[in-house]
């Protein structure tokens, strides 16, 4: 597995990259390795650790998500951060390595760029999916991710924005960004769609090439809330995932 890299820190914020396959925060009961645990022991190895100096999550990726994620580094940093988090984050971009329906009657083809607003609907087990009767243009549903114990849900908004920046026989390569931070957001979204992400076993692709969810989390810029500077992160993608587009 990749290491986690710390790509900066300041008095109040700890920008990583994670890679894919390890938690961002634990759960109750949790004992494994997660990207909060790893920063902390980071940290106590170069002597910066303390109470109040230590990672604290303001937002999450998914397990099977790589990219740049941002921690505040004490609870007043924290608030604030969280507080503001949707004025203060100017874009957060994403890059998924999709592959193409099967079934282009059903789904047709997405044009080039666009924005998916379909609400988001969790099933018992919190995984999210895009409810047939809530398709703008009713062109199909991932079923396999929600029509299991389908009683008690909740339904929320959701706004994704996405480019398509490369088209294969068989892939296609996006570049996303969201208005909202749902859960399974972009996931779902594509799926729906008739675009599963590569290795997304969850919402029924069909291939996993790269022996991960090729999902990734490109850049992160915002306004930081002490100095009013903007700041830009970036880690690039895998090369490959391109290369996979081109076959």
């Amino acid at each position: 597995m990749e290491r986690i890299e710390i790509l900066y820190t300041d008095a109040n914020v700890i920008i990583i990259y994670k890679p894919e396959g390890i938690l961002s925060v634990p759960f109750a009961g949790f004992r494994g390795r997660t990207a909060q645990g790893t920063v902390e022991e980071i940290l106590r190895k170069k002597g910066m650790y303390c109470q109040k100096y230590k990672p604290l999550p303001v937002h999450r990726l998914d397990r099977e998500t790589s990219g740049v994620m941002m921690f505040a580094t004490n609870e007043r940093a924290q608030k604030i951060i969280m507080d503001s988090w949707h004025q203060m984050v100017k874009s957060r971009s994403y890059v998924a390595l999709a592959e193409n329906p099967t079934n282009f009657s059903k789904y047709g083809i997405l044009p080039d760029s666009g924005i998916i607003d379909d609400p988001i609907t969790y099933n018992a087990y919190n995984i999210g999916y895009v409810a047939e009767k809530s398709q703008h243009h009713r062109n199909g549903t991932d079923k396999n991710a929600g029509d299991k114990n389908s009683r008690n849900k909740k339904e929320v908004t959701a706004r994704t924005h996405f480019k398509i920046t490369a088209r294969g026989k068989r892939f296609s390569l996006f570049e996303l960004e969201l208005d909202t931070g749902r859960k399974n957001q972009i996931r779902a979204h594509l799926a729906s769609k008739g675009y599963p992400i590569s290795g997304d076993s969850n919402y029924r692709a069909r291939t996993n090439n790269f022996d991960r969810l090729c999902l990734h989390a490109r850049s992160l810029v915002y306004i930081d809330p002490w100095s009013n500077e903007e700041k830009k992160f970036e880690w690039p993608e895998p090369k490959e995932w391109n290369e996979a587009v081109h076959k």
